[in-house]
């Protein structure tokens, strides 16, 4: 009998064959850990469409979740056993490299992979915010969820995949109610503004351009608000700023209006759109602030937060007079270090994802149990049915029955608890020993009632 995790477990077949089935989960993990944000951004180059592509192939791939975000792309997948996870990475690495341009060979091996344990071990740590590039952050704990909802919609998420992430979500939660990780609001926007503050005026006299519309604009305008920021604009290269500005009480930049005109007197803009190219070019902002300053004044002194990981500004913006930038990059060497409810946060989040892996030893190998405990409960019935009506004893009856159940009890517990804690062979042990009970014989033994 074959019992599967993250590598083949052999059970010994010395006992009824009764057959297992246990779905794989595979992730293929890159984020700021491994590579730089310049190869990030082309891996994540249209990500949201590889998990309905991997799916509709029917190769190896039942299900497919996608979590990409501003420093990472992640795929979580699962297949049908062990034996499909080269299969299955082979063909995310074709589908990402399809989207970026990338060899497949080259893709592979930016992606980290990480199989069953591995799997949900990772996923609870990065929706605890454990592995962001802000340790802590809060709104990684949204995305994993929206990721979820994104992969329903799709029609690309399984039982299983649905049972890992909903799992991922109870553990975010779960830590931030012991150890108060989360709860403090750090976050990239959060260090970022931290670094701009020092070049602007007091937040209540800010003048803002927000460039996007997407739950990343939302979250940075909310913490805008928090910090006193009352002028905010919205500008969208997609056009949706009028609506994302009415429904939060903002302005939205008209139609058609040029972006850097739009920043000449703003002190500080916030870019995360994730356009595909730079919505601000170093020339077109040059010559606006050129304009600006015909009247003999310098133009204002401008803060840009480039928070996309396509880069919605010109990298070159920095090199302007009078403009400070801020990418990612400065946000992940300036993040705050690690603090003491660090530890017991992993602690928390490794602690939770033992446990789903328990429960789910529980639900893929308890099939065995049942059958073994069917047949002998089965044959028992069976065997009482065929007695002649006149040798038939009710008290003698439930008297057997108790004897064959606790005669199951022992062996069922054992299987049972090994199956938690991981134990193949104690698992097959316990079943070998349901496997030995011979309901014929217990029945001609069954002497005086119990």
């Amino acid at each position: 009998m074959l019992l599967w995790e993250a590598h083949h477990t052999i059970v010994p077949d010395n006992y009824r064959r009764v057959s297992i089935e246990h779905v794989v989960l595979v992730s293929l993990v890159a984020s700021h850990h491994d590579l730089d944000l310049s190869v990030l951004d082309r891996l994540s180059t249209d990500a949201a469409a590889v998990g309905a592509e991997l799916v509709a192939a029917r190769g190896p791939v039942r299900g497919a979740v996608t979590l990409a975000t501003c420093n990472r792309l992640e795929l979580y997948v699962d297949v049908p056993d062990a034996d499909a996870v080269g299969d299955a990475r082979t063909a995310v690495a074709r589908a990402v490299g399809a989207r970026s341009g990338l060899a497949p060979t080259d893709v592979a091996a930016h992606l980290r992979l990480l199989v069953d344990r591995e799997v949900s071990a990772h996923l609870f740590g990065v929706a605890s915010g454990l592995e962001s590039m802000v340790v802590g952050e809060r709104e990684i704990a949204g995305q994993v969820r929206r990721a979820l909802a994104s992969a329903r919609r799709d029609g690309t998420t399984t039982p299983d995949l649905e049972t890992l992430f909903q799992a991922a979500s109870r553990s975010s939660r779960a830590v931030e109610a012991r150890t108060g990780i989360g709860a403090t609001g750090r976050s990239v926007v959060g260090v970022a503004l931290d670094l701009a503050e020092r070049d602007l005026p007091d937040w209540s006299a800010v003048r803002c351009v927000l460039v996007g519309t997407g739950s990343y604009a939302g979250a940075s305008l909310a913490a805008l608000r928090a910090r006193g920021c009352g002028d905010v604009r919205v500008f969208s290269p997609s056009g949706r700023a009028g609506d994302f500005a009415s429904a939060r009480g903002v302005d939205a930049v008209p139609p058609g209006r040029d972006l850097a005109d739009e920043v000449r007197d703003a002190d500080l803009v916030v870019a995360c759109s994730g356009a595909a190219g730079p919505v601000l070019t170093a020339e077109h902002l040059e010559a606006a602030r050129h304009e600006a300053g015909r009247d003999g004044a310098a133009p204002r002194p401008l803060t840009v937060l480039d928070l996309a990981l396509l880069h919605d500004i010109d990298p070159r913006v920095g090199d302007l007079p009078g403009v400070h930038l801020v990418t990612l990059h400065t946000v992940a060497e300036h993040a705050p270090d690690e603090h003491a409810a660090v530890a017991e946060a992993r602690a928390v989040a490794a602690e939770m994802a033992a446990g789903f892996e328990a429960e789910r030893r529980i639900r893929a190998w308890d099939p065995a149990v049942v059958a073994e405990r069917t047949r002998v409960l089965g044959g028992l019935e069976a065997a009482l049915a065929a007695l002649p009506e006149d040798a038939r004893d009710e008290r003698a009856e439930r008297a057997l029955r108790r004897r064959v159940r606790r005669a199951l009890h022992g062996p069922t517990v054992r299987a049972r608890a090994a199956a938690r804690d991981g134990d193949g062979a104690g698992f097959a042990a316990a079943l070998a020993q349901l496997a030995a009970i011979d309901v014929p014989v217990l029945a001609l033994d069954a002497g005086a009632p119990a």
